[in-house]
């Protein structure tokens, strides 16, 4: 099985979205996104997929997972996390990119945590899943300050499960 990782933007009340937009614009945090998924099998839910302003994200294999779609131009539509993670079971690893119910339904299997922290409570409809953070050791963080797109500091910490479930 490869390695399941979820990658997520999260403000310190556990927003993540809102209007099923993005909480805030940061470049670096998009650059990132790109660097880690590019080449690599991305997850996401059917509201995930419609937030993309041009579909189907180049250069990844783009799995949609949907009950009541069953065609997506330039993806595989997909009825459960279990199905796409088995069709991705000889990949190295695999991204789960949201929404709300898809992280919170991927976190007990994820083994990585890619998570840009915003240092900010920002009004939101969506959220991402409560962490005990206790079962994963921080690999990496980089701070960073606010700026002209976002008025928040945030960092780019990545994680790696130290307990197994």
């Amino acid at each position: 099985m490869p390695h399941i990782s979820i990658i997520a933007a999260v403000a310190s009340n556990n927003a993540i979205g809102k209007d099923n937009a993005l909480l805030c614009h940061l470049p670096g945090d998009l650059q990132r996104f790109k660097q880690l998924t590019l080449h690599h099998t991305i997850i996401m839910g059917h509201k995930t997929f419609l937030s993309l302003p041009n579909g189907a994200l180049p250069n990844r294999k783009n799995i949609v997972l949907s009950k009541t779609v069953h065609e997506i131009p330039n993806c595989i539509v997909m009825g459960s996390l279990e199905d796409a993670l088995e069709s991705c079971k000889n990949e190295d690893e695999v991204f789960i990119i949201g929404g709300g119910i898809l992280y919170k339904q991927a976190l007990p299997l994820a083994d990585r945590l890619y998570l840009t922290h915003i240092h900010a409570n920002l009004e939101g409809d969506t959220f991402f899943p409560m962490v005990d953070y206790s079962q994963w050791t921080e690999i990496t963080r980089e701070d960073l300050n606010s700026g002209e797109k976002c008025p928040h500091s945030y960092s780019f910490i990545n994680y790696e499960r130290s307990i197994i479930n």
